[in-house]
């Protein structure tokens, strides 16, 4: 295989992991923050104690953070075929990718806002700041280095998940790999891939740290 070849798989491959990785990332941080935020306010001493209620999510993102990605990816596939019609390619790879990282983030926000100072919440509530404000004028207002420093570490997470999602043939460099450096045995396939994805983290964790530099500037 000629290197101009090489180069256009890569490409393919780099183009459907940036769509399964961009589009999960989007869903992730909406559900996650939702969830997150929930965790936050319904806990004991939270803003609206519910223990039930926290309680359950807690158990619901405890089983979905300790189940291993491709136990996940298999144990879905059903949920994956009613959502999207199918459970080949890039665009079913969402639906799982989506799943295993919201439990992921939501505990990142948890610490995140639990990382602001309490003192703050205080004054706001003092200064009659109803629970919708508090939360999105005080704890997201302020734990936003911690939220996109989490969002970083769950994207890079997902890049990690959509290589593990071309074992059931998910598309991206992950399918890239295992059909042409596993079962072709073609190596300089593989250490492309490799270096590709390295890059792509890299340059993931760039904008991330960049991003997170900047927030706490303000």
């Amino acid at each position: 295989m000629t290197w101009s070849e090489v180069a256009e798989l890569l490409w393919q491959g780099l183009r459907e992991t940036t769509w399964m990785v961009g589009f999960s990332t989007v869903l992730t941080a909406i559900g996650g923050l939702l969830v997150g935020v929930l965790l936050t306010l319904t806990e004991r001493g939270g803003l609206l104690p519910l223990r039930p209620v926290n309680a359950l999510l807690g158990l619901v993102v405890n089983v979905g953070r300790s189940l291993p990605f491709i136990i996940l990816l298999v144990a879905v596939i059903p949920f994956t075929r009613a959502v999207v019609g199918t459970t080949i390619g890039t665009t079913a790879a969402i639906v799982p990718l989506t799943i295993g990282a919201i439990p992921f983030y939501a505990r990142l926000v948890e610490t995140a806002i639990h990382e602001v100072p309490a003192d703050v919440v205080a004054a706001a509530t003092a200064m009659g700041a109803t629970r919708r404000q508090i939360v999105g004028k005080v704890l997201l207002r302020e734990a936003r280095p911690g939220l996109v420093a989490g969002l970083t570490v769950t994207v890079i997470a997902l890049v990690g998940y959509s290589a593990m999602a071309g074992v059931v043939g998910g598309g991206g460099l992950g399918d890239l790999a295992i059909r042409y450096g596993y079962q072709r045995f073609e190596t300089e396939v593989m250490i492309a891939t490799v270096g590709v994805l390295v890059v792509f983290v890299q340059l993931i964790q760039t904008l991330g740290d960049v991003l997170v530099r900047r927030l706490y500037h303000r």
